[in-house]
């Protein structure tokens, strides 16, 4: 199996798509899948395991993820993709993150996530794009804003994390929002 990748300047984003979960789960073992993967932890490994058995996609929902790959040692260093995708009404939630705070401000999400918009756009043939974070992640809120994406608004006690109810701010972009739009 050959997968599909996307050249930026320094990065190398690999597509990861149910099909591709359903080749590696069976014909990796569990050393390969982590590398694949970029885990760190059996316990990870684990986790991503079970969401594999309890299914990838619906009949109107999927995903798209992509690795991240920096470019010069071909290392895994972070994610970033859709992972939830709306076939039916061409909508996807955009999400991402890095495994490593040693390549945090570097530009490298921004980067990656200007190219994996593009894609969405064109090969998926999205015409919206949604995003959300919490309200005192600056820097998400920043890499969205500087990305294109408008403010809608605040879900309130949208997520429960650590036994507290956190607010979400909820982005968008429009395909018809990016003419013009340029590959950073």
């Amino acid at each position: 199996m050959t997968f599909d990748t996307i050249d930026t300047p320094r990065l190398q984003l690999r597509l990861l798509t149910p099909e591709v979960f359903q080749y590696i789960y069976q014909h990796f073992t569990d050393p390969e899948l982590m590398v694949f993967l970029g885990l760190d932890s059996e316990e990870k490994l684990a986790v991503e395991k079970e969401k594999f058995s309890k299914g990838l996609s619906t009949h109107n929902k999927s995903f798209r993820y992509f690795n991240i790959l920096e470019k010069n040692e071909g290392k895994i260093i972070g994610w970033c993709g859709f992972h939830t995708w709306y076939m039916d009404h061409a909508r996807a939630e955009v999400g991402y993150g890095l495994y490593d705070d040693a390549y945090k401000k570097q530009g490298i999400m921004t980067e990656a996530l200007n190219y994996v918009i593009q894609y969405g756009f064109d090969e998926m043939q999205l015409h919206r794009i949604e995003a959300l974070t919490a309200t005192y992640n600056i820097a998400s809120i920043k890499l969205l804003e500087n990305s294109g994406f408008t403010t809608e608004g605040v879900l309130r006690e949208h997520y429960l994390i650590d036994g507290k109810w956190e607010d979400s701010v909820v982005f968008s972009l429009l395909k018809n929002e990016i003419k013009g739009y340029e590959l950073k």
